[in-house]
């Protein structure tokens, strides 16, 4: 059958699915394997967890979403329940977030009817240099190398994003975020089983940190689940940024922990100074925003690539009768899928930290672009080989493929005005470069860099270089429906594959016309070297064998994610959490 394309981003679109589905019927009429070679589960996901109201939260841990209910209950904004929430999370989920890392905040502002994002990534520290993980063979060193002590941290960025936040929406008192962070680390928590598997995950590297293992050990072993856990040297860190503000955490007794903490490490030692935490400042940058259908996206831009890849994505998807084919087709996650490796390829050697790169946001966005992109698709075939384009206005560039592993978190608050948080926030890895400072979980995110700095003779936009961010895939995105209004906050934990949990999150709203709560229990696709990647879950294993009759090998694994939504109804917000993970939404 001849490979089909779309002109000007109309091939496909308005066909109905039985038209669509005759012509692939050659294609993908194939069914489940019968002989039962892709692995099956008995039940489906569980429910989101929701809750309905006036004004929502909803995180990854329940201590922390009451935190953030707390601040909506006593008039604070959705501004100020985000950063309760990040604060509370810094206490409960110290293996993935914190204020020892960074983060991405967006933020409809119902007074203006704008959409405002601060970049609180973290920094190379003055010291960092294009070759800092590279081996005496002139060879990228391993990761397991390369993260744990003082040469993967970065110097953090959320207290200062926190602050910038609060000048900017916030309504309570500075202080009153504090409060519930406080409460949880100097009267103690109780650790989860998401904590308890990640202490017992990374047991061996904690053991080598002296105030690491001083935390999270008892009697010589990783603490299980069920155990209290006191963080008095938190709890102080926070008293003292709650009464004199940022400035406690870049300065002073603190600043000089982590310098510390970094120059003193058991392995990997680096140099961190004063000044690279005195000088650290979170950044005001203009949202990048794209037209969908008949709503408005939008996100964070660089050093975050989440914005631009979702969005790529999205708009190759766009000539295509989506809602029609449905969530159980196969050629929709076909097309998903092709899309996806086709954005992918283009996030590798585009994307970069715009104040040492020229990043081509418009191109990349550029609907002609995107067009041309989407030509490369057929609904019938995968493309096989995904390179990258040369969107309008790009310099010659090299692809270099970064790093990135599956920590992090994500969080969303709606208050009663109107107004809108969507917040992603990282230490990187689990448990990130191992080290802790006054309590603190410092990050490994000089890790995200692209470990050799060179790739094939020429300079890659990801390497090393002294004051730089490095790239990240969080993606923290705003949906407005057609009356302008916002209508959904999504964003994930997951790495690089966070980009993929919030686009099939987009397309199960507005495309498939579910609740965002459904949507999130979708399965989760990516890919690799050898194909596509589906999550193991009812309807993954249903769809991989009729997507990898599309011609790509399709492997069915567990692809677990921490999506977190806050959805507009007619009656008010529901915010949801995802069902595999262990957070949850409260209400006002």
């Amino acid at each position: 059958m001849a490979r089909m394309k779309m002109t000007k981003m109309q091939g496909m679109k308005g066909m109905g699915v039985v038209a669509i589905a005759m012509l692939a019927q050659p294609v993908y009429a194939q069914q489940i394997d019968p002989n039962n070679t892709v692995p099956q589960t008995a039940a489906t996901l569980p429910a989101a967890k929701t809750a309905s109201g006036a004004a929502v939260v909803a995180s990854a841990d329940p201590r922390a979403t009451a935190a953030g209910q707390e601040m909506l209950r006593a008039g604070g904004s959705a501004a100020d329940a985000a950063i309760a929430t990040m604060l509370a999370l810094s206490v409960v989920e110290p293996q993935s977030s914190g204020i020892g890392g960074g983060g991405f905040f967006v933020y409809n502002d119902a007074s203006t009817g704008t959409t405002g994002t601060i970049d609180g990534r973290e920094k190379a520290p003055a010291s960092a240099t294009p070759n800092l993980f590279m081996g005496a063979d002139g060879k990228p060193i391993p990761f397991v190398q390369a993260y744990p002590g003082g040469k993967s941290v970065g110097v953090p960025g959320n207290i200062r994003l926190a602050a910038m936040a609060h000048k900017k929406w916030g309504k309570l008192k500075w202080q009153a975020l504090f409060q519930p962070a406080i409460r949880l680390a100097e009267q103690g928590y109780v650790t989860n089983a998401w904590t308890a598997a990640a202490i017992a995950m990374n047991a061996k590297t904690i053991a080598e940190q002296p105030a690491t293992r001083a935390l999270y050990f008892r009697d010589g072993k990783p603490i299980g689940e069920g155990v209290t856990i006191h963080n008095p040297a938190l709890g102080k860190l926070l008293r003292d940024i709650a009464d004199k503000g940022p400035d406690a955490f870049y300065t002073g007794s603190n600043a000089q922990a982590i310098v510390d903490a970094v120059g003193k490490a058991s392995v990997n030692p680096a140099v961190m100074t004063l000044d690279d935490l005195k000088s650290y400042q979170a950044v005001d940058r203009e949202a990048v925003c794209t037209s969908y259908r008949q709503y408005k996206l939008c996100g964070m831009g660089p050093p975050s690539s989440g914005a631009t890849t979702v969005f790529q994505i999205m708009g190759m998807l766009e000539g295509y009768d989506m809602k029609a084919m449905g969530k159980d087709s196969p050629m929709s996650w076909h097309l998903i899928g092709e899309a996806m490796q086709l954005a992918y390829a283009d996030r590798a050697k585009y994307l970069g930290d715009p104040g040492f790169v020229d990043v081509p946001v418009k191109g990349l966005l550029d609907k002609s672009y995107i067009a041309s992109r989407a030509h490369l698709i057929s609904p019938l075939r995968a493309l096989g080989t995904y390179e990258a384009g040369t969107p309008p206005g790009a310099k010659p560039r090299t692809a270099a493929p970064p790093g990135e592993v599956s920590g992090t978190t994500h969080f969303v608050a709606s208050d009663k005005a109107g107004n809108l948080a969507s917040m992603t926030s990282t230490i990187e890895g689990i448990f990130g470069s191992q080290l802790v400072a006054n309590g603190v979980v410092l990050n490994n995110e000089m890790t995200d860099f692209t470990f050799a700095p060179e790739e094939k003779g020429a300079p890659v936009a990801n390497r090393v270089e002294p004051g730089k961010r490095p790239l990240s895939s969080m993606a923290p995105t705003i949906v407005y429906g057609p009356d302008g209004k916002p209508i959904l906050a999504v964003g994930s934990a997951g790495g690089k594959r966070i980009i993929m949990h919030v686009t099939k999150t987009l397309v199960g709203v507005l495309d498939f016309g579910m609740p965002a709560s459904e949507a999130i229990a979708l399965p989760n696709i990516f890919y690799d070297k050898d194909g596509l990647q589906m999550e193991n879950s009812p309807l993954g294993n249903s769809l991989a064998p009729r997507i990898s009759a599309f011609g790509q090998k399709v492997r069915v694994i567990d692809l677990g994610s921490k999506l977190t939504t806050a959805e507009r109804t007619a009656s008010g917000w529901t915010g949801a959490a995802d069902p595999r993970s262990q957070g949850n939404a409260l209400a006002q």
